[in-house]
């Protein structure tokens, strides 16, 4: 994850039944290589651009990724993910996915917007600057 300012999208990534065909053709149409995440008895990715930076993830739908959606989904950083969550159900959005532990990064959840687009909250467990 990007240290980077409140607003600012922080990851993208994209979850997906069948993450090794996906991972393999965005690697043949963009050039990214992708580095395995372990995850127990299966591997994610991280996917790197020329000169190994890291722009995104797949995953797999399994565990608790399985009710994610098969789009490409952004995070979006916000210093506290509480009041973000109930800014987004007063105006009108919706939970997607409940709050969850990122570990020693941070948790997030899954929004729907109003339109209903979703994307990912983001709180990292380091003070955003």
């Amino acid at each position: 994850m990007n240290k980077q300012t409140p607003g600012a999208i922080a990851w993208i990534d994209l979850t997906v039944k069948d993450a090794p065909a996906i991972r393999d053709f965005y690697a043949n149409v963009t050039g990214w290589t992708a580095a395995g995440v372990p995850m127990g008895d299966y591997e994610d990715f991280c996917m790197n651009a020329e000169g190994g930076q890291t722009v995104s993830g797949i995953c797999h739908a399994r565990g608790e990724n399985r009710h994610m959606p098969p789009v490409w989904m952004i995070y979006i950083l916000v210093e506290d993910l509480d009041s973000a969550i109930e800014r987004c159900l007063a105006g009108g959005g919706k939970v997607r996915v409940p709050t969850r532990s990122m570990g020693s990064q941070g948790r997030y959840c899954v929004i729907e917007d109003p339109a209903g687009a979703m994307a990912a909250l983001y709180e990292p467990l380091e003070e955003v600057a």
